[in-house]
C-alpha cells in the first residue's frame, strides 16, 4: 500500500536552474527525485507547493510524494541526505494523510527578500544579498507595502509566462525593516517580508525592484500607486536579483 510523504526542504538555489525539473539543466526537483527513486528503489515523482526561479533560495519549501514502503520517515530523510547535494537538506520527513498536496491545500506562502544597503561589499554572504550602495527610505517604501496589502491585481508585477488564471492574489502583509543580530550586518541589512495567497512569476522580485526605486527617490509613492493600478509590466521597475530571494515557509 502507497504512502504519502510530506517533506520540508531548504536549499541554496545558487547552483540551481530552479525548482521544476528539467531534462538537460540541474534542479532541486530533479535532485530529489533522484536521490528518492534510489533510496525506495522505484520510480519518485514529488510535487512542490510552487516553483522557485534560478538562483532563489529556500529556507521552508514543502513537498509531497506516494510510494510504496514501509521505511520509516526519519530513515529515509538520513537517506536521502546523504545522497543529494549539500546544498539541498530535507530538514522534515512524515507520512501524512494520502490526501495531502504541498501545492493545491497551501494557504499562503512567506518570502524574505534581503538587501546590504551600503557603500562598501560584503565579503561573506554576498551570494545571499542584493546590494543597493544609495541609503534607501524605508519608511517611503512601507507606505507602498501598505498599498499592496489586501487583495489586489498584480498583473504590474508579473513577468511572462506566468502558469495562472488570474492575476489577483491577496497579500496578508508586507513590509520593509532593517534586519538586526546578524553581525557584522546588522546595520546595513534590510529586509522585505511579504506573505500572500500565492505569487505570479517574479512577483516578489518585481516588486522589489520597484520598492528600491521608490526607496532611492526615483519613483514617487503617487508614481508606485499608478504604476500599481496599471496592470502593465512595462511600468514597474526592474527585477530584483534572484539571489536575495528565500521562501521562508509555507502554511497549511
Amino acid at each position: 500500500m502507497k504512502r504519502c510523504f510530506k517533506l520540508t526542504i531548504e536549499y541554496d538555489g545558487s547552483l540551481f536552474f530552479g525548482w521544476q525539473r528539467q531534462k538537460e539543466e540541474m534542479t532541486i526537483q530533479g535532485e530529489l527525485e533522484f536521490a528518492l527513486s534510489h533510496v525506495l528503489n522505484q520510480k519518485i515523482q514529488i510535487r512542490g507547493s510552487g516553483r522557485t526561479d534560478a538562483g532563489v533560495h529556500a529556507l521552508g519549501q514543502v513537498a509531497h510524494f506516494h510510494a510504496k514502503t514501509q521505511m520509516d520517515p526519519l530513515v529515509l530523510k538520513k537517506g536521502v541526505n546523504s545522497l543529494v547535494k549539500s546544498s539541498i537538506v530535507i530538514r522534515e520527513c512524515s507520512v501524512v494523510n494520502e490526501t495531502f498536496h504541498a501545492q493545491y491545500l497551501a494557504k499562503s506562502k512567506e518570502y524574505n527578500y534581503y538587501i546590504l544597503n551600503r557603500v562598501d561589499p560584503c565579503a561573506i554572504g554576498s551570494a545571499y544579498l542584493w546590494q543597493v550602495k544609495k541609503k534607501l527610505d524605508l519608511d517611503r517604501m512601507n507606505q507602498c507595502c501598505d498599498m499592496i496589502t489586501g487583495i489586489h491585481d498584480f498583473k504590474s508585477f508579473e513577468n511572462t509566462g506566468s502558469p495562472r488564471s488570474s492575476s489577483i492574489r491577496e497579500v496578508y502583509f508586507a513590509l520593509v525593516e532593517p534586519f538586526k543580530n546578524l553581525e557584522p550586518l546588522e546595520n546595513d541589512l534590510v529586509i522585505f517580508k511579504i506573505s500572500a495567497s500565492g505569487f505570479l512569476k517574479n512577483m516578489v522580485r518585481n516588486l522589489v525592484g520597484t520598492l528600491v526605486d521608490v526607496g532611492l527617490t526615483k519613483t514617487s509613492t503617487r508614481e508606485f500607486k499608478r504604476i500599481f493600478m496599471g496592470q502593465n509590466r512595462a511600468l514597474a521597475g526592474n527585477t530584483a536579483p534572484a539571489r536575495g530571494l528565500f521562501l521562508k515557509q509555507v502554511n497549511y
